[in-house]
């Protein structure tokens, strides 16, 4: 266990370097994330005989990655981030991989409760525009993401950030000479694995469209919940209300709003079988 406790002192964060730029291997797992999804979609599209084409299918993923970039990181300056009045006013900074000494960085802090609202927004606006059935191509997306996002959690792990709670547990990490937590893999397997475990699953009993995105969202939020009781609170802001981080309390939130749409669609939409 000693050489995975002391696994970040001897992890190097950068895979390799480029003309000059680093690139690192939490960059690696998110385009590793991003194909994955694709072919996952693809995947099942030909399956399960879904009534969507490669042509839109390569469109809306297009959409839907501009979405989910925009809205991380904003979703992040407005939520976490303590310099949001800086970014407000100075809005180019926002995307800017560079830091103030000129070091490129990349881009840093994402939320995900802001990439999944952008998320929605442009997958209205994409099925609005090519009139498309959106909620076909949400009950996709729920199956096309989970196991994209356990390379994400992968990624914060060997990026070496979002680091866990202090524990006494064999299999923590040292960090700065504290035991803490791996909880990034914690999430890796909780929200990813499980939840796809879950729709997976849920899939052969779809009832209505828009079912298994439901399902999704739901599971995520338990499963991020549970999480957050392993994960370090943000330094910034600490526990909200309760005892609770922010994470918990959005993932509240996010839970019984579609717990009510959940209800909502299953008694108001025709059945499928």
């Amino acid at each position: 266990m000693e050489d995975w406790q002391n696994i970040y002192s001897k992890f190097e964060i950068i895979a390799f370097t480029v003309f000059g730029f680093n690139v690192y291997w939490y960059s690696l797992m998110y385009v590793s994330a991003l194909l994955l999804s694709l072919f996952i979609a693809k995947y099942f599209i030909k399956k399960d005989k879904i009534a969507i084409s490669t042509v839109m299918l390569d469109s809306y993923f297009f959409w839907v990655e501009l979405g989910v970039i925009l809205g991380a990181r904003l979703g992040y300056i407005l939520i976490y981030d303590t310099n949001t009045a800086y970014y407000l006013s100075n809005p180019w900074q926002i995307f800017n991989p560079f830091d103030l000494n000129g070091n490129f960085v990349g881009i840093r802090g994402l939320s995900y409760h802001g990439a999944v609202l952008a998320f929605f927004i442009a997958t209205l606006l994409f099925c609005k525009k090519y009139k498309q059935n959106i909620w076909l191509y949400l009950d996709l997306v729920a199956l096309s993401v989970p196991l994209a996002y356990t390379f994400g959690r992968i990624g914060n792990f060997l990026n070496q950030e979002l680091f866990g709670r202090t524990t006494e547990l064999p299999w923590g990490i040292l960090v700065e000479g504290v035991l803490r937590h791996p909880s990034q893999l914690y999430e890796a397997f909780l929200e990813g694995l499980v939840v796809f475990l879950i729709v997976f699953f849920a899939r052969k009993k779809k009832s209505f469209e828009g079912e298994l995105i439901l399902i999704y969202t739901m599971s995520y939020s338990v499963a991020r919940f549970v999480c957050e009781f392993f994960r370090e609170p943000d330094s910034q802001l600490g526990f909200i209300a309760l005892n609770l981080t922010m994470g918990q309390v959005l993932s509240i939130i996010m839970f019984l709003v579609t717990l009510i749409l959940y209800f909502y669609l299953k008694l108001s939409k025709k059945k499928l079988y």
